[in-house]
């Protein structure tokens, strides 16, 4: 398996123990170091330290239930043992009882040590009141 397909393979994991609310699984794909951090989608959703993103992943647990990830666009780029990627993305959820599709942007830093960990994750939507084909929002 090449380096890529490794790292590739990290976001499927990611994906099935989120889609299962698997704690434990989920949190296998970060280091285990206490300097992991995550940027989530919410305000208040900056994380920083294993115990904090752990009650980041359990809140959003609480709140719905991931059905499937959708992989859209991707670019890993890999630098001896460190690689980031870049992505795009659909999750597919059940939230208050609907089936909703929430779009995306991820970007993931990982360090290779016997496997690929990640050591941060970073999620937006995209802007909502920004036209297509301009830098900035057209309303605020």
């Amino acid at each position: 398996m090449t380096a890529e397909q490794e790292i590739k393979s990290t976001l499927e994991n990611y994906a099935k123990a989120y889609c299962a609310k698997d704690i434990d699984s989920l949190m296998d794909v970060f280091d285990d170091c206490d300097d992991i951090s995550v940027i989530g989608t919410g305000a208040n959703e900056l994380c920083s330290g294993r115990d904090s993103v752990r009650e980041l992943f359990l809140r959003n647990f609480d709140e719905a239930t991931a059905r499937q990830f959708e992989w859209l666009w991707t670019k890993v780029n890999i630098s001896n043992d460190y690689a980031v990627v870049a992505m795009s993305l659909n999750i597919h959820l059940e939230y208050q009882s609907n089936n909703i599709i929430i779009p995306i942007r991820w970007s993931v830093a990982l360090k290779k040590t016997n496997r690929w960990l990640w050591l941060h994750r970073h999620a937006s939507s995209p802007a909502s009141n920004q036209d297509e084909g301009k830098a900035y929002p057209q309303k605020t």
